[in-house]
């Protein structure tokens, strides 16, 4: 066994560059390549082909792109592949491989991890009745599930690369199971080798979003925009107890650094102290990023605090439909013009929806772009003479979306003057897959591995039960006999996302020396100011020592999440950019000194 394993990630999602592929292996050096292609409205989408198409349900895209053309040299080079790429369907998609393996004359081997689709127990789970792990609410009514999913983790896969495997294919598995799966085989890994596996969990992490460790939705975009084209997909040399250098292929564009990866760590965790997944529920607070080398990061200090007995567990359902039109205005009173238009559009289709006595609709959002609407009370432009109307509305029957799409269509020679728009088909009902997360034991999840030797049984290792972090110690409340209003962006780098229908939100210091006041800066009160206008739940927030940052969660913010959400920004990856340019106050002296101007 080698004293470290080298890991390139080549996917972050359903959809990501096929250049990937190609350039870690012109980087050579790797014995891993993991792909992760799956998230809560990828499933919905799988779901939905799966019903149309039994033999559909995955992402096409790893056989035809990322492997097809690229086989032969993963053969030559002996690299491993491990991906979540079955989504719905991982025998649909391990049997597509396997006949372009065998199209190509080559002798992979691929071996499937089963067990995570739970559909056919729906009438067995709503006996059990689970809550809603986020929002207490009950299960929906079983003949509108589409899809149950557990989310399973990375001894599976171990299992199959022990047995020989040169492709893994899983269905839905934890983003970070494709890498820890890898270390685990690798370094013989235990359940109890708590931090260990944090911190190869941690390092899945990184990779699981490909170029977002490498400069890509960086803060600083500026740094990279010459060579974002040619920007480098992320690779892990991790070590036996957990910790990790991150870097790219060499002559890659982008960039690595405490920034960079600091951000993607910090990306949709959630309680940072409390981040649990299926094989080690993982404590990232006193984690450290430190610049060993020109686009090299060193990653240590994640703690494990024990096994959770459950997985995750993420199902689907039919929610009515939802749809929505864009509609532009420019010249004078754009803005108010096209508002006026939203108001017209919506006021119409109520009125016949009453004639039809139907009800009104469930949501409806009205969202005028490039006024400065997602800013809420921080807006600060005056009226735009261009406007993008986003009008969306959701509905149990279609007929009631197809009446809005027609009526807004319709109105187009009984509008205020200005409107325009590129031509196209007018847009359809589509259905709303909404979200339902719970938590399912271990027990009750029977996990199976197959490949060329036959059929295994993939028991839950059962380990130490979870233990509570201990909080941090808070950043002391800073003083100065003056301060100065900065821009947060000056003093700290953020990247934001989702989990459901919570906004996660991570900052973290550019100085050290600065998180004492991004801390007290960053109140509840200026969160609300900020984002009042989404936030009608919870606001919490957690600090980081090892890295000096913060997580921030904004509950309730997301209009249902993103399977269901007739938000702009259904996912909340603009929301570290609404932070950023809020200010807050900082001690002028240390800012002076910081820029050099003291």
């Amino acid at each position: 066994m080698s004293q470290q394993l080298r890991i390139g990630g080549a996917s972050g999602f359903w959809g990501d560059a096929s250049a990937a592929t190609p350039q870690l292996l012109a980087a050579g050096g790797l014995d891993f390549i993991v792909y992760d292609y799956l998230a809560e409205i990828t499933m919905a989408i799988l779901a939905r082909a799966r019903v149309k198409d039994p033999k559909a349900g995955y992402a096409t895209d790893f056989v035809t792109s990322a492997m097809a053309p690229n086989l032969r040299e993963i053969a030559v080079q002996g690299v491993r592949i491990v991906s979540n790429a079955g989504g719905m369907n991982p025998l649909a998609c391990a049997e597509a491989l396997r006949e372009e393996i065998k199209k190509q004359g080559l002798s992979l081997k691929v071996a499937v991890v089963t067990g995570d689709d739970l559909l056919d127990r729906a009438e067995e789970i709503a006996e059990a009745a689970p809550q809603e792990m986020f929002s207490g609410s009950a299960l929906p009514p079983v003949n509108k599930i589409a899809s149950i999913n557990a989310y399973l983790g990375g001894f599976p896969i171990a299992a199959a690369l022990d047995r020989g495997a040169d492709i893994v294919i899983t269905g839905r598995c934890v983003d970070s199971a494709v890498t820890l799966g890898a270390a685990i085989h690798h370094f013989g890994w235990v359940p109890n080798d708590l931090d260990a596996m944090a911190g190869a969990s941690l390092a899945g992490h990184i990779l699981e979003c490909g170029p977002q460790a490498t400069g890509g939705n960086f803060t600083d975009w500026r740094l990279v925009a010459e060579n974002l084209a040619e920007i480098g997909y992320p690779i892990a040399d991790l070590r036996n107890d957990g910790s990790f250098e991150v870097s790219k292929p060499q002559g890659s564009g982008g960039l690595v650094s405490r920034g960079s990866v600091g951000e993607q760590m910090l990306y949709e965790i959630g309680d940072p102290q409390a981040y649990l997944l299926p094989d080690v529920a993982c404590d990232f607070s006193q984690v450290t990023l430190e610049e060993v080398g020109p686009d090299r990061v060193l990653v240590a200090g994640a703690r494990g605090l024990g096994v959770p007995n459950s997985y995750k567990t993420c199902l689907t359902w039919a929610d009515g439909f939802r749809s929505g039109h864009v509609f532009t205005f420019y010249g004078l009173d754009a803005e108010e013009k096209a508002q006026h238009f939203a108001e017209t559009v919506l006021q119409r289709c109520r009125t016949s929806l009453k004639r039809m006595q139907a009800p009104d609709y469930a949501d409806v959002s009205v969202e005028l772009i490039g006024t400065e609407s997602q800013f809420g009370a921080m807006r600060n432009s005056g009226p735009s003479r261009e406007v993008a109307a986003k009008i969306a509305v959701r509905h149990a029957d279609a007929r009631a979306v197809g009446l809005f799409l027609k009526e807004a269509v319709g109105l187009g020679l009984a509008t205020p003057p200005g409107l325009s728009g590129f031509a196209g088909a007018r847009p359809k009902p589509s259905p709303v897959l909404a979200l339902f997360s719970y938590l399912t034991p271990k027990d009750q999840v029977a996990v199976r591995l197959l490949d060329e030797a036959g059929e295994l049984q993939c028991p839950a290792f059962q380990g130490v039960a979870v233990v509570d972090a201990p909080r941090p110690d808070l950043p002391i409340t800073p003083k100065a006999e003056k301060t100065v209003e900065v821009p947060l962006v000056d003093l700290a780098w953020a990247r934001s996302g989702d989990k459901g229908d919570i906004a996660n939100i991570g900052v973290m210091a550019r100085d050290p020396a600065l998180m004492p006041w991004i801390w007290a800066g960053l109140t509840p009160e200026h969160l609300q100011k900020v984002f009042g206008h989404f936030c009608d739940g919870e606001i919490q927030r957690f600090y980081l020592p090892g890295s000096e940052s913060m997580n921030i969660l904004l509950h309730g913010t997301l209009g249902g999440g993103g399977t269901s959400s007739l938000r702009n920004d259904p996912q909340a990856k603009g929301y570290g950019q609404l932070l950023l340019a809020a200010p807050i106050p900082v001690d002028a002296d240390l800012w002076a000194k910081l820029r050099g101007t003291a």
